[in-house]
């Protein structure tokens, strides 16, 4: 990487495009998070390599170089967006704290298996590839995952579409582990409670009992 940074340092036209290559596809990913269109997405992108270009003396290393260019494209999008703050507000850290993950009624509410689930939630596995690589679930997927809040939207993308670490993103939103996990959570339930809605009438049946042992009164 410091290399990297050096050859930048010195106006290496080819590092430079190297760079480019490397995250433009993440950074156009992640301004989509804020920007409301791919038209004002694209020019926040441009504005942050315009930024790195400028800001790369002051490149200390204590970040990943990737977390420290995404770092300049939320704030970017964030001035656009008329959030002038440093600190992401609360209300784009989630708003919904107080949201079950999980619809309480799947669960039993009393007697001896209360708190255990009342049907199990669907094995995919069970269903045909072709159903699973179907282009509808991708749109399904998609569409739950634009519909979360900024930072839910953050989270999912960098750590399941793009393969970050939690202590990378935790840098780059400025938030304690505990949060960043909550974030992904909440975002994965969401996904699969949609997915669920759209593959339900595609399970093959179940093996007769299947789940029944789970539910069966305890023997007196």
């Amino acid at each position: 990487m410091t290399e990297d940074i050096d050859a930048l340092r010195a106006g290496d036209e080819q590092a430079f495009r190297e760079l480019v290559r490397a995250h433009q596809s993440v950074l156009l990913r992640l301004a989509m998070v804020y920007a409301p269109s791919r038209a004002v997405a694209e020019e926040i992108v441009q504005e942050t390599w315009i930024a790195v270009l400028r800001g790369v003396d002051g490149f200390d290393g204590r970040a990943s170089l990737r977390t420290w260019i995404s770092r300049i494209l939320v704030n970017i999008a964030r001035r656009r967006a008329g959030q002038e703050a440093q600190t992401i507000p609360l209300s784009v850290l989630g708003g919904d704290d107080d949201e079950p993950t999980i619809d309480p009624d799947r669960f039993q509410s009393h007697g001896p298996y209360a708190g255990h689930w009342v049907k199990f939630p669907d094995d995919w596995s069970r269903l045909p590839e072709d159903v699973l690589l179907a282009s509808e679930i991708r749109h399904t997927a998609t569409s739950v995952i634009e519909q979360l809040s900024p930072a839910q939207r953050t989270v999912i993308v960098l750590r399941d579409m793009e393969g970050w670490s939690s202590a990378e993103i935790c840098q780059l939103l400025d938030i304690t582990d505990v949060h960043q996990r909550v974030l992904l959570h909440r975002a994965r339930a969401k996904v699969r409670h949609a997915l669920e809605d759209y593959l339900g009438p595609r399970m093959p049946p179940e093996e007769p009992g299947s789940q029944a042992r789970e539910f069966a009164p305890p023997t007196p």
